[in-house]
């Protein structure tokens, strides 16, 4: 059995631009909580948004990345992504997977169609490390459109995963990663249970978006906390209460190299953060037409 090693909860929210109100649960800015190769994750909980006409979207304007990748799950809503190489639109269900890497400059909004009919947002944003041979890579964008996304259900009718990134029971995610990483949506019925199982090598972290489960039969976490696990090998046991428990499930192997972050920058030295804003002073990230 892996067991818990500590569960926290977001302790605040705030705006990114006007259109997305996000509480925290781990930042490679802070306190190092053990979740390598994931350096951040935003959760936009559920929040009504009033219908939008008379203005434009909202959201947040042009600004740069470099040195890592840009993981958005639209659970409720859309938004409409423009960057240095294209863009789209990440509808309800879809994953918009964007690569950084040698350096983009995108901007993300409520799509046009959402912002005129309003309603209900949720969504995660997840920055995910690149080890130092890659932060260098051509920026790329991989559009996961809801329908590609593997669903494998569980046994005993219990719930399913849907398989964004990584692999179980031969099936594998939607998204090229770079390194060894698992990204699952997992639903668990109500009063059912689910065992799973990650690589004895991955860090392991569970964010829970809705209901109460019950870890192991010891631990509980509910909505809007993490709960981050101990080192080791074994299976994990969820059992959801009365009500439909969602989880978002992060393992991977840890990158182990030096994190040096700088706003919108992620590096391995500080001399890599001022060639990258040297960099993004002199035009070289591309622009938006």
């Amino acid at each position: 059995m892996r067991n818990i090693r500590q569960i926290y909860r977001a302790q605040s929210q705030h705006w990114v631009g006007d259109g997305f109100r996000v509480q925290p649960l781990f930042s490679h800015m802070g306190e190092n909580r053990g979740t390598d190769p994931f350096l951040m994750l935003d959760y936009a909980a559920p929040y009504e948004f009033a219908p939008n006409e008379t203005r434009g979207p909202r959201g947040v304007g042009q600004h740069p990345h470099k040195g890592f990748e840009t993981v958005t799950i639209a659970y409720h809503g859309e938004v409409a992504h423009r960057d240095s190489t294209g863009g789209g639109v990440i509808k309800e269900g879809d994953v918009q997977w964007m690569t950084a890497g040698a350096g983009v400059i995108h901007e993300e909004f409520h799509s046009e169609d959402f912002s005129k009919r309003g309603g209900l947002f949720e969504m995660v944003q997840l920055w995910v490390n690149l080890p130092a041979k890659d932060k260098n890579t051509p920026p790329r964008y991989q559009h996961l459109a809801k329908e590609n996304i593997p669903v494998v259900n569980l046994p005993d009718e219990a719930g399913h995963l849907r398989l964004i990134a990584g692999e179980h029971d031969s099936t594998q995610g939607a998204a090229e990663t770079f390194t060894a990483m698992n990204v699952w949506d997992v639903v668990i019925r109500p009063n059912k249970e689910a065992v799973l199982r990650v690589p004895a090598s991955h860090n392991l972290s569970l964010v829970i978006l809705r209901g109460e489960v019950l870890v192991n039969g010891k631990d509980r976490a509910t909505a809007g906390e993490l709960a981050v696990f101990e080192d080791g090998d074994g299976e994990i046991t969820l059992r959801a209460g009365s009500e439909e428990v969602k989880i978002l499930l992060l393992s991977g192997e840890p990158i182990n190299e030096p994190v040096v972050g700088y706003g919108p920058f992620v590096m391995n030295t500080a001399e890599e953060i001022h060639q990258a804003i040297q960099d993004f002073n002199r035009g070289r990230f591309g622009n938006i037409d």
